[in-house]
C-alpha cells in the first residue's frame, strides 16, 4: 500500500515524464536548423565555447581571439591587420578574412582631414569604434587610445581603455610609446584585464617632440631604444607590438628578441604580421591632402579612387543632361483612376500648372510601360 509521500513522488515523476515527452515531440515536429538559425541571429558572438556555451558566429570565418593569434604566431603564420574606420570598410575587412581590424586614430588624417592625429578625441574614437564593431564579426577588434586619453595617469589610462571596450565594442586597445609613464599605463591597463597592443618606432602622437613624421631606429642608439621600449612593453603584458617606420634589420632584431607578435608598418618583411590602412591599400583617395599623408611604404592593391571619381563624374553628367533618372529607375506608379482623381483635385484648387505637370509625367510613365523594379502596393 502506497504512503502519501510515495504517491506524491510517483505523481511528480509521471508529470515530469509527460512534460519531457511533449517537449521531445514538439521539437521533433519543428525544423531544428531553422530554430538554431533564429537563436544565432538573435544573439551576438560569445566567448570561447570551452568556457561558455552558446551559438556560433554567423561569419563563415572563425572568430579571432588572442589564443588563436598566439597559435598563428607559434606556427610562424603571418598575421594580417587592416586599419578601418566605419561600417562599410569593416564589412569588407570581415569578409576578406583579415585577422585584426584596427580602428586607428589616423582617422583624424584619413577621414577628418587633419594634418596630424592629435585633434582626435575619445568621442571621435568611440563613434568610429562602434561603427566598425557593427560591421566586423570575425576579426579581433583593436581601438586606438587617442592623444590625451592616457598620459595623465594610470587611472586615466584604465578608464579610457575601459570605455573603448564597454562603449566602443572593442576587444583590445592600442597605445603609443614605450617610455616610463607609457609602460606604467600599459601595465595598469593589462592588470585591469584589458588586452593591450603596444606601438614603438614612429609614434605619430609624439610628432611634436620627433619634429615630424620621421622614421626611427636609424642610428645604433635609436635602434637600441626601440628594442628597450619593446621589451618593456612586453614585460608589462602587451600581447603584441606595432613596429612603425624602422629599418628592417631593427624590426627583425626586435621580432626575434620578443615572444609576442610584432606587426609591421613600414618596417620590412621580418615582422610577425603587417598592417595597412584600408584607404591607402585600396588607392581610394585622390585629393592632394591625402597624397600628402599617404605613406611612402604603402602598396596600392587597387585604384578604387579613380573608379569612384569616374563614377561621380558620370553621375553629374547624367543628372545635368537629364538622362538620370530614366524610366528604369522610376519604379513607383499610381494607377489611372487615382491619377485622374488627383488631377481633378488639383484643378479644383487652382493648381493648373501642377496638374499639367502631373499629367505629362503620367503620360511618360504610361509610355514607359511597367517599371523595371516591382514595388509592393500601399
Amino acid at each position: 500500500m502506497l504512503t502519501k509521500s510515495m504517491a506524491s513522488r510517483k505523481t511528480s515523476l509521471l508529470l515530469v515524464t509527460t512534460i519531457t515527452e511533449i517537449a521531445r515531440k514538439t521539437l521533433a515536429a519543428t525544423k531544428p536548423q531553422q530554430w538554431v538559425l533564429q537563436q544565432v541571429r538573435s544573439m551576438s558572438n560569445l566567448p570561447e565555447s570551452t568556457v561558455y556555451g552558446g551559438p556560433k558566429s554567423r561569419s563563415p570565418w572563425k572568430r579571432i581571439t588572442l589564443r588563436q593569434l598566439g597559435l598563428k604566431y607559434e606556427k610562424k603564420q603571418a598575421i594580417t591587420v587592416v586599419t578601418a574606420y566605419d561600417y562599410p570598410s569593416a564589412v569588407h575587412v570581415d569578409e576578406a578574412g583579415i585577422d585584426i581590424c584596427l580602428v586607428g586614430d589616423s582617422v583624424g588624417m584619413v577621414v577628418h582631414g587633419h594634418d596630424t592625429t592629435l585633434p582626435v578625441t575619445m568621442d571621435d574614437m568611440l563613434l568610429h569604434c562602434r561603427a566598425v564593431a557593427r560591421g566586423a564579426n570575425r576579426p579581433l577588434l583593436v581601438g586606438d587610445l587617442p592623444f590625451g586619453s592616457y598620459e595623465q595617469s594610470a587611472q586615466q589610462a584604465v578608464e579610457s581603455a575601459t570605455r573603448l571596450l564597454k562603449e566602443g565594442g572593442m576587444d583590445a586597445v592600442k597605445m603609443e610609446g614605450g617610455g616610463g609613464s607609457r609602460v606604467a599605463a600599459a601595465k595598469a591597463i593589462a592588470e585591469a584585464g584589458i588586452a593591450v597592443m603596444g606601438h614603438v618606432g614612429l609614434t605619430p602622437q609624439a610628432i611634436s617632440v620627433m619634429g615630424g613624421f620621421r622614421p626611427q631606429g636609424r642610428s645604433a642608439e635609436s635602434a637600441l631604444q626601440v628594442l628597450e621600449h619593446a621589451l618593456a612593453l612586453q614585460a608589462v603584458g602587451c600581447f603584441s607590438l606595432v613596429l612603425e617606420c624602422i629599418p628592417s634589420p631593427i624590426a627583425a632584431a626586435v621580432t626575434s628578441a620578443l615572444h609576442i607578435p610584432t606587426i609591421g608598418i613600414g618596417a620590412g618583411p621580418f615582422c610577425s604580421g603587417q598592417v595597412l590602412v584600408y584607404h591607402d591599400l585600396l588607392g581610394m583617395m585622390q585629393h592632394p591632402h591625402h597624397a600628402k599623408v599617404t605613406p611612402k611604404f604603402c602598396k596600392q592593391y587597387a585604384s578604387v579612387g579613380s573608379i569612384i571619381q569616374a563614377a561621380l563624374s558620370d553621375y553629374r553628367e547624367e543628372v545635368s543632361s537629364q538622362a538620370f533618372p530614366s524610366a528604369m529607375h522610376t519604379p513607383y506608379r499610381i494607377d489611372k483612376a487615382q491619377t485622374n482623381a488627383f488631377l481633378n483635385e488639383l484643378e479644383k484648387r487652382g493648381f493648373h500648372e501642377a496638374a499639367e505637370a502631373a499629367s505629362e509625367a503620367a503620360v511618360q510613365d504610361e509610355q514607359a510601360g511597367e517599371p523595371h523594379i516591382k514595388t509592393l502596393p500601399d
